[in-house]
């Protein structure tokens, strides 16, 4: 964003530093997720602030990315919040496009890729349930944690299978929400093919969930 993203200091926004391969990540999200609900916004399209933290599956797509040289490959998050896949991506030589249906996701993005001095990635408004026509084609595509509601697994299927590129590879990371468990048939039914990762927690984790991974693919 133009401006860096530095209209996102009005949360004041706090530190959590993520320690990953090839060094830690600073992310400054909001101290208080719970104070940016919105009742009439969750009425309206069941939004509620899941983008103002860093959660496990985030973390455990940030770990995976960390080890891919992206030079000359182009690399799409959906639902990204604060970012933090995008941002190891954008570090590892990426070009990325970060996507969130939440503005104030993409000012915490491009305001924590400032404070990193990482380049910036390129953050796009898109609701991925209702994914624009333009979105384009992508060498990798992550999603983390982004499976909350039942019809939430076809959805995120059908724009996977539209942005990812021949030979490309998409990362779905989830904690083992009930609707994670329709992804894989909704992404078959569609022709695409799915590998379950074996689940683990973010290396440095001693409790919290264990990430499943799902690596989607096109058929060869």
């Amino acid at each position: 964003m133009r401006d860096e993203g530095k209209g996102y200091v009005r949360f004041q926004p706090v530190l959590r530093r993520i320690d990953l391969p090839g060094g830690a990540i600073d992310v400054w999200r909001p101290p208080d997720m719970e104070a940016l609900i919105d009742l009439t916004e969750f009425d309206r399209d069941e939004r509620i602030p899941y983008w103002a933290d860093v959660w496990e599956s985030a973390i455990v797509l940030a770990e995976d990315i960390a080890g891919v040289d992206g030079r000359g490959l182009v690399l799409l998050e959906l639902g990204c919040g604060l970012g933090l896949p995008s941002l190891v991506a954008a570090r590892q030589g990426f070009r990325v496009v970060a996507s969130d249906y939440e503005l104030a996701a993409l000012e915490g993005v491009a305001y924590n890729a400032a404070k990193n001095r990482l380049p910036s990635p390129e953050v796009r408004v898109v609701d991925w349930r209702n994914p624009p026509a333009d979105l384009g084609r992508f060498d990798r595509v992550l999603a983390a944690d982004v499976l909350y509601e039942r019809h939430h697994p076809a959805a995120l299927a059908a724009v996977i299978d539209r942005s990812i590129s021949s030979g490309g590879v998409a990362l779905v990371a989830d904690p083992g929400r009930a609707a994670a468990a329709h992804f894989p048939d909704a992404c078959e039914r569609i022709g695409l093919v799915v590998e379950r990762m074996p689940a683990r927690r973010p290396h440095a984790a001693t409790d919290g969930p264990s990430i499943e991974v799902f690596k989607v693919t096109q058929p060869a």
